[in-house]
C-alpha cells in the first residue's frame, strides 16, 4: 500500500515538473551594453531547443550572478522566449590613489585591491579594499593611515573611483618588554626576536617599525629558540602592545619557559622487512647526544641520518616517526622505521611565487614527479627551501590523486628581500664608515647580489658581488666578486691601487664538508715618491697575477649564530697560474666551542697564513699578511710585525691563538652590557728581504675583558687588555672603544 503512494506521488510530481517546463527556442538578451548577449549566454550556460523548468531557470541566474558583471538580472520564459533583462556595473575608468608618492606602493596596491581599472565597479567591495590598503600601510610601519574613498562619475556607465591616502607618521617600536617565567635574559631575547627597539642610529632599519608580521614572527622565533635548548613546552602565551604618549609602541611577550628537559635514552625500533644492521651507525650518534638538553634539531639531525642510510641502501617506501615518553624532567626517544604505503608522487605543484622563478623552488626540491613517495622526503624539501631565506613561510598539502599516486601541493609566502645596512665607528684605532645593500632573490631566480663600501682614513674598498646558490639544481653554488681598494699614505711616500675579480664554486663534498674551488685575477699599482723607503721603490711599478684557489670546510657547529657546541674549520690554499710576482698562500682557520654550563659558552679560535713568493721574488705589500685587532686584542690594527721605516709593511706568516668566555651573570640584565674574558696570543713576522727591516720573532700575547653596551647613543664596544709580551716596535693600546652600528 505504502509502496503504491510512493510510486504515485513521484508520477505526480514528475507530472508538474513537466507542465511547468518549457522548451527554449530564442533568447532575447535586454539592457547590456558592454558585455555581449553572447557571452551573456556562455556565462549562463544556456542551450537552445532544450527544456526548461523554474529550477533550470534559476541555475542561469546564478550563473550570470557569479560573473559579477551585473547589478540586476530579470529571466522570464515565455512562448519559448527565454527574456533576460540586465542592469550592467558601471565599468572603473581610472583608479586615482591620491596622497602617495610612491610608484612602488601604488602598484602594489592596485594588485592587492579587488576594485580594477577596466573593470566593473561593485561597490560593496569598497570597504573591504580600505582595509586592505590599511594593512599594505600597517606592515611597513604606519599603522594609522587614513584612507578614504570617493566616486567620481563620467558618463552613465563609466566613473573614477578615487582613494585619498594620509599615511601619517611611522609608529616604532620604542621599547621591548619580556614578562613571566622567562629563565633567559632580556638582551638575549631581544637578540632572538626580528623587533627592534627604535633608536635614532637606525634611521633605515625596517624592523624598529612596528607590523603586526613582526609580532607573529617575533612569538614563532622565540618558540623556536627555546625548545631548541630544551624547554619543549614553552609557552610564549600572550602578546600586547601599548600605545605610548609620543604614538609609539611598546611591545611585551608573555613567556612561560617551563621544565627544561634532557634526552635520557634512546632507541631504534626497526620493521621486520629491513636488515637492522643498515641502521646500527645511529647508535653513535645516540650516544653524542644522550645527556644533553632536548632540541627538535637534534631530532632532525638523526632523521637526516636516517635518510643517508635509506638512500645510500636504495630502500623504498620507508616512513619514520619519532616517539617521545617524559619522565620527569629527562624525555626518551624512540625512532621508529617501518615500511609505509606504497605510493608514488603523480605531480608537485608550486603555488604562491608571485617573483620567484618555479625552477629556483624545483631545484631545492629532493624528491621528485615520479618518485617513491615519503613524507620524510616531503619535510627535508619544504626545509631545504626554507633555508633559501627569500620566502617567510613554506607549507605542504599531501593530495591523493589515484589508488597509489599522490600530489603534493608546495605553497610559498614570498618576503620583501633587499636589505640595505650602514655602520659607523669612531674610537682609539680611528674611524670607519661602511655601507651594504644586498639583494637576496635578484630578478626572481634565488640569486644574491651586494655592493660593500668601506671608508677609513687611509682606504676606499668597494666590492660588488653575484652569488647564485643552486646554479646547476645540485646544491652547488657559483659566486663572483669585482673590488677596487685604494690606499693612500702620502706620509710614507707611496699610494697604492688593487683591482680584483674572482669567481669561485663550493658544493658539499659530505655531510657538513664542503669544497670550494676558484680563480682570482688581480692588478696591483704601486706608486711611491722620493719619500718612500729603498724597498717600497723596488716595487713600484703595475703587476698582474691570475692564481687558483681551492679550500676545504667542515662545519658542525649546533648553530651558526651565538654557537654554543661544535666546531668550524677551513683550509684554503692559493697557486699561481700566471703573475708577474708569483706565490703560493695558505690560510687555516678554527672556531671551537664549548658549553660549560647553561649560560657559559667557551670558544677557541685559530689563525695561520703564509705567503711565499715563488723565483726569489719579493712578496707584494698589497699580499702581505697582517692581524686585525680582534686577532690580537691590546695591539693596534696591523701595528705590529715587520717595519720599513715608520711603516708596518705586514709579513709573510701570521698566525693568532684565541681563548674567551662568556661572563653572563657578572652585570644586572637591565643593564644591557655582555662582558667577556679573553687571552691572545698571535705574531707577524717574515719579510723576503728582511735583514733590512725592524722585525721580531716574539710571540706577543694580551689578556682582558671585553663589553658591549646598547647605548643610548648607540652600540658601543671596549676592550681593557693588559699586555703579557710585546716587542719594542708594537704599538700597544691598553684601552679600545668603538661606537658605531650596522642598520
Amino acid at each position: 500500500m505504502i509502496k503504491k503512494l510512493y510510486i504515485t506521488i513521484f508520477l505526480f510530481l514528475s507530472f508538474m515538473l513537466n507542465v511547468s517546463a518549457e522548451i527554449v527556442k530564442k533568447i532575447e538578451v535586454n539592457g547590456n551594453k558592454r558585455v555581449s548577449a553572447e557571452t551573456i549566454k556562455i556565462y549562463g550556460k544556456i542551450k537552445l531547443n532544450e527544456n526548461y523548468t523554474e529550477k533550470d531557470i534559476n541555475e542561469v541566474l546564478q550563473n550570470l550572478n557569479s560573473t559579477n558583471f551585473f547589478q540586476d538580472i530579470n529571466i522570464n520564459l515565455s512562448n519559448n522566449t527565454l527574456i533576460i533583462n540586465v542592469k550592467e556595473y558601471p565599468t572603473v575608468n581610472q583608479l586615482i590613489l591620491l596622497g602617495e608618492k610612491s610608484n612602488n606602493i601604488k602598484e602594489q596596491i592596485s594588485k592587492l585591491i579587488s576594485t580594477k581599472k577596466k573593470r566593473p565597479f561593485i561597490s560593496s567591495l569598497l570597504k573591504k579594499d580600505v582595509e586592505i590598503i590599511k594593512s599594505l600601510y600597517s606592515s611597513i610601519g604606519y599603522n594609522f593611515a587614513k584612507i578614504s574613498t570617493r566616486v567620481k562619475n563620467i558618463d552613465e556607465n563609466n566613473l573614477d573611483i578615487i582613494f585619498d591616502i594620509e599615511r601619517g607618521n611611522k609608529t616604532v617600536i620604542s621599547s621591548i618588554n619580556f614578562i613571566g617565567d622567562k629563565k633567559i635574559r632580556e638582551k638575549k631575547l631581544k637578540s632572538i626576536i626580528a623587533s627592534e627597539e627604535h633608536k635614532f642610529w637606525k634611521v633605515i632599519s625596517k624592523n624598529s617599525n612596528f607590523s603586526r608580521d613582526l609580532i607573529s614572527l617575533d612569538k614563532r622565533l622565540l618558540t623556536n629558540y627555546y625548545r631548541s635548548i630544551g624547554f619543549k613546552d614553552v609557552e610564549v602565551t600572550s602578546s600586547f602592545v601599548n600605545l605610548s604618549d609620543k604614538g609609539n609602541m611598546e611591545l611585551t611577550y608573555s613567556i612561560e619557559a617551563g621544565t627544561r628537559y634532557r634526552i635520557n635514552k634512546i632507541s631504534t625500533k626497526v620493521d621486520n622487512v629491513f636488515d637492522k644492521q643498515l641502521f646500527s651507525p645511529l647508535n653513535k650518534i645516540y650516544k653524542d647526544i644522550a645527556g644533553e638538553y632536548y632540541s627538535p634539531f637534534k631530532i632532525k639531525d638523526i632523521l637526516d641520518e636516517v635518510e643517508l642510510i635509506v638512500e645510500k641502501n636504495n630502500l623504498q617506501f620507508v616512513e619514520q616517526s619519532v616517539s617521545e615518553k617524559k619522565e620527569g624532567n629527562n624525555i626518551n626517544l624512540i625512532f621508529n622505521i617501518y615500511e609505509g604505503e606504497k605510493f608514488l608522487v603523480e605531480r608537485i605543484n608550486i603555488l604562491g611565487n608571485n617573483i620567484t622563478d618555479e625552477a629556483v623552488i624545483r631545484g631545492e626540491l629532493t624528491i621528485d614527479e615520479g618518485d617513491p613517495f615519503t613524507d620524510l622526503a616531503i619535510q627535508k624539501s619544504v626545509a631545504e627551501i626554507q633555508q633559501r631565506n627569500i620566502f617567510k613561510n613554506v607549507n605542504y598539502e599531501v593530495l591523493n590523486s589515484s589508488e597509489n599516486k599522490k600530489i603534493v601541493n608546495i605553497t610559498v609566502e614570498e618576503k620583501p628581500t633587499g636589505e640595505i645596512s650602514a655602520g659607523a665607528g669612531i674610537g682609539t684605532s680611528g674611524s670607519t664608515f661602511a655601507i651594504n645593500i644586498q639583494e637576496n632573490n635578484w630578478l626572481g631566480e634565488g640569486k644574491n647580489v651586494g655592493l660593500d663600501l668601506e671608508v677609513t682614513s687611509e682606504s676606499i674598498i668597494g666590492t660588488f658581488s653575484y652569488n647564485n646558490p643552486n646554479y646547476d639544481f645540485l646544491g652547488n653554488s657559483i659566486y663572483y666578486a669585482a673590488s677596487s681598494q685604494k690606499n693612500d699614505k702620502p706620509s710614507l711616500g707611496y699610494e697604492n691601487t688593487v683591482q680584483s675579480f674572482d669567481i669561485s664554486t663550493t658544493f658539499e663534498q659530505y655531510k657538513d664538508t664542503f669544497t670550494s674551488l676558484g680563480l682570482h685575477a688581480s692588478y696591483d699599482d704601486l706608486r711611491t715618491d722620493d719619500t718612500a723607503s729603498d724597498n717600497l721603490k723596488k716595487q713600484h711599478g703595475s703587476f698582474v697575477d691570475l692564481s687558483g684557489k681551492y679550500g676545504v670546510r667542515r662545519d658542525n657547529r649546533d648553530r651558526v649564530f651565538n654557537p654554543t657546541k661544535g666546531s668550524v674549520i677551513s683550509f684554503g690554499q692559493s697557486l699561481p697560474l700566471t703573475a708577474d710576482k708569483p706565490y703560493i698562500q695558505n690560510t687555516l682557520n678554527g672556531s671551537f666551542y664549548k658549553s660549560f654550563s647553561d649560560d657559559i659558552v667557551g670558544s677557541t679560535k685559530i689563525f695561520i697564513s703564509s705567503i711565499d713568493g715563488l723565483d726569489n721574488e719579493d712578496v707584494r705589500l698589497s699580499k702581505r699578511i697582517g692581524l686585525s685587532s680582534r686577532k690580537l686584542r691590546g695591539f693596534e690594527r696591523n701595528k705590529i710585525g715587520p717595519k720599513d721605516g715608520d711603516d708596518y709593511v705586514g709579513g709573510n706568516y701570521a698566525a693568532a691563538l684565541n681563548f674567551e668566555t662568556n661572563l653572563p651573570n657578572l652585570l644586572p640584565d637591565k643593564s644591557n652590557v655582555d662582558v667577556s674574558l679573553f687571552l691572545d696570543f698571535g705574531n707577524v713576522w717574515g719579510v723576503d728581504y728582511d735583514s733590512s727591516l725592524d722585525d721580531s720573532n716574539k710571540i706577543r700575547s694580551s689578556t682582558g675583558l671585553g663589553a658591549s653596551w646598547l647605548s643610548p647613543i648607540g652600540p658601543m664596544t671596549f676592550t681593557l687588555s693588559q699586555n703579557l709580551s710585546k716587542a719594542s716596535t708594537d704599538v700597544t693600546e691598553s684601552f679600545n672603544f668603538n661606537l658605531g652600528t650596522t642598520f
